[in-house]
């Protein structure tokens, strides 16, 4: 038995942050078209963005995540560079006005986008968990919201800090005219999106769509054409709607990737269920198993509230913490890849993506289980 292979003689299980596992059957389709994409002579990364080849794919990308996120017609569809952090600059540059923004801040991520806006408008801390270590969520009715508000922004996920909102806040239930801006990189389908709350949404692809390189933004018709001056023309978002992603030279690869990955989250099914549906009922089940088997422990702890536990990101402590190590370098052994918690927290952090079947977190849980009977 390798580092490279489990017991099964099958692919490790990958539980990395981000850039973070893909479904095994994208990656086995991609290397098929590597050479050749359907009789082109091409490859995908050779052609050109503006030919007929890479304009199939790229429509049938905008088609397939539409419907699978059931994005509404009034939504335009972008695909951008820069990642999350690159559009903690490029949505102030298009949606502040140089006012006012505000910023609810529960964790890593959040706090991020908060101090990057501060260099185009005034950002305002409107909540914070800050006070209980990130570990709950800020009640909604105590958000102190500006009237003169140009967006709100929340961080849906906070993939370091494995802290998740069940429910997208209802912004005009609490008096806000303002539109809600959702960084949802770290769990982007793996959950239906109710857009009705939402003005405009963001997140880099390397967590649950494809490779690094892509960043997709979804933003309603009326926030198109308020970008400031000094905003690149490239990062205006009215200009990438207008070329329909074309302005420069998209990341083609990232874009073929994740139209295949759109696909492969199209044909899921549990039961009666499909796509995101499907998707949503197995997250769930994966996390439960996890989280139950922590809480079952003395061993092993997690300390997110029970009601905003994060699906996709599972940190956990061992409760002595001198066994990292040890931990660390079994789970290597019994492949089980990239479980070490992020440097600003410590700990272990077992990111459960889309393509993590339930057969890698029921791996995990048995290792865990046997590593807690050997060392407790």
């Amino acid at each position: 038995m390798t580092q490279q292979q489990t017991p099964a003689g099958k692919r490790p299980y990958n539980f990395s942050a981000g850039p973070a596992a893909m479904p095994e059957a994208v990656l086995q389709r991609a290397a098929s078209e590597m050479l050749d994409w359907q009789g082109s002579g091409m490859s995908v990364m050779e052609m050109s963005h503006r030919g007929k080849e890479f304009g199939a794919i790229c429509t049938q990308a905008e088609a397939d995540i539409r419907t699978l996120l059931a994005i509404p017609s009034h939504f335009h569809i972008l695909f951008m560079q820069g990642g999350g952090l690159g559009e903690n600059a490029i949505v102030p540059l298009n949606l502040s006005r140089g006012g006012v923004a505000d910023f609810v801040v529960t964790g890593s991520w959040s706090a991020k986008s908060h101090k990057e806006a501060q260099r185009y408008c005034t950002a305002r801390v409107a909540a914070s968990n800050a006070d209980n270590q990130h570990t709950q969520l800020p009640d909604p009715a105590s958000w102190q919201l500006s009237a003169e508000a140009s967006y709100v922004h929340v961080c849906s996920n906070e993939t370091i800090n494995g802290i998740e909102f069940q429910q997208l806040p209802d912004l005009a239930a609490l008096g806000s005219k303002a539109p809600l801006v959702i960084d949802f990189s770290s769990h982007v389908a793996s959950r239906s999106v109710d857009w009705s709350r939402v003005g405009l949404a963001f997140g880099g692809a390397q967590k649950n769509l494809g490779p690094a390189g892509l960043t997709i933004v979804v933003v309603r018709d009326d926030l198109l054409g308020h970008a400031l001056e000094i905003c690149p023309s490239a990062f205006n978002y009215k200009t990438v709607a207008d070329n329909h992603s074309m302005y420069n030279t998209p990341p083609t690869w990232g874009i073929y990737m994740a139209g295949l990955t759109f696909q492969w989250l199209l044909q899921q099914t549990e039961g009666a269920l499909t796509g995101i549906a499907a998707m949503e009922q197995r997250n769930v089940e994966k996390a439960k198993l996890l989280y139950d088997f922590i809480d079952g422990s003395d061993f092993y702890a997690n300390r997110i509230d029970a009601n905003c536990r994060s699906r996709m990101n599972v940190p956990f402590f061992l409760a002595d913490e001198g066994r990292n190590e040890a931990f660390l370098a079994g789970a290597r052994e019994a492949g089980l890849l990239q479980l070490k918690g992020h440097k600003s927290v410590g700990g272990m952090r077992a990111s459960i993506y889309n393509a993590m079947p339930l057969a890698g977190v029921q791996a995990l849980v048995a290792y865990m289980r046997e590593f807690e009977r050997s060392h407790a």
